[in-house]
């Protein structure tokens, strides 16, 4: 009776796996199929839609560099440090994984019509602005870098930083000459995860970057904007460029697990 119960418990799982590969490869290749490929290229020559494309490479780029800076110091102090609030401080900054995309954009656009927005505004005007795009992709991206970072200074073995201190060191300089280095995957892959989710982004920068054509349009917005008139086929063509953008880093990333 055991051995029969086993011999059906990892068949059971392949199976639940399997349903739910196909249903991900079903809607893939039917969206795929629903156009050709002269369509394809044909919207991808709209000069809307390759300044969209250029604008999300280069917005997605910045914001996994900057979620990387915030990510390694807050990863960092969530795995080493023990404080009063921690669990109040974890909260807090899982808050935008959590809030609808549009609920986190509202919010950002009532903070920048406070006095301290409009303050900061003045340095660097963020409302409706290729700014504004990156920062309401940074405040999803950085969350995920954060929890990807966490995981990997928690996995690392806190001795080589000691041995390094009682050689001399300094907790930063162990941090920076010893972990870092070993924590080289994990930079990888939270900047990675930070780009693809920031290619993504919809409902933040609609609210709070907007969707000018020729300025704050990125590729998801560019979905919006293409069904909306009606443009089926553009919306189609844009929608498998941001798949293949998404499968070269998933697959980039798995390589570098792979590797390092």
């Amino acid at each position: 009776m055991k051995l029969t119960r086993l011999s059906f418990f990892w068949p059971s799982l392949a199976a639940v796996t399997g349903v739910y590969v196909l249903f991900i490869i079903g809607i893939i290749s039917a969206t795929a199929l629903y156009t050709t490929p002269d369509h394809i290229l044909k919207a991808l020559q709209s000069r809307e839609i390759q300044h969209s494309i250029k604008l999300s490479l280069l917005t997605c780029t910045f914001t996994a560099f900057l979620s990387l800076l915030i990510a390694v110091p807050a990863g960092y102090l969530l795995a080493r440090a023990r404080f009063p609030g921690k669990a109040l401080l974890e909260a807090l900054l899982d808050i935008p994984l959590v809030l609808p995309p549009m609920v986190l954009g509202l919010c950002l656009l009532i903070f920048f019509q406070t006095r301290t927005g409009r303050f900061l505004e003045q340095a660097i005007p963020l409302t409706y602005t290729v700014y504004g795009v990156i920062f309401a992709q940074l405040m999803i991206g950085a969350a995920l870098a954060i929890r990807t970072m966490r995981g990997t200074f928690e996995q690392l073995s806190q001795r080589p930083e000691d041995v390094a201190m009682t050689l001399g060191c300094s907790r930063f300089q162990a941090l920076w000459l010893v972990t870092l280095p070993a924590a080289k995957r994990g930079m990888f892959a939270a900047a990675s995860i930070s780009w693809a989710r920031s290619l993504g982004e919809f409902g933040p920068i609609l609210v709070f970057a907007g969707t000018t054509r020729m300025k704050t349009e990125v590729l998801p917005t560019t979905v919006w904007l293409e069904l909306s008139v009606g443009n089926l086929e553009a919306a189609v063509a844009v929608s498998i460029l941001m798949v293949l953008f998404a499968v070269v880093v998933l697959v980039a990333l798995h390589k570098a697990g792979e590797r390092v």
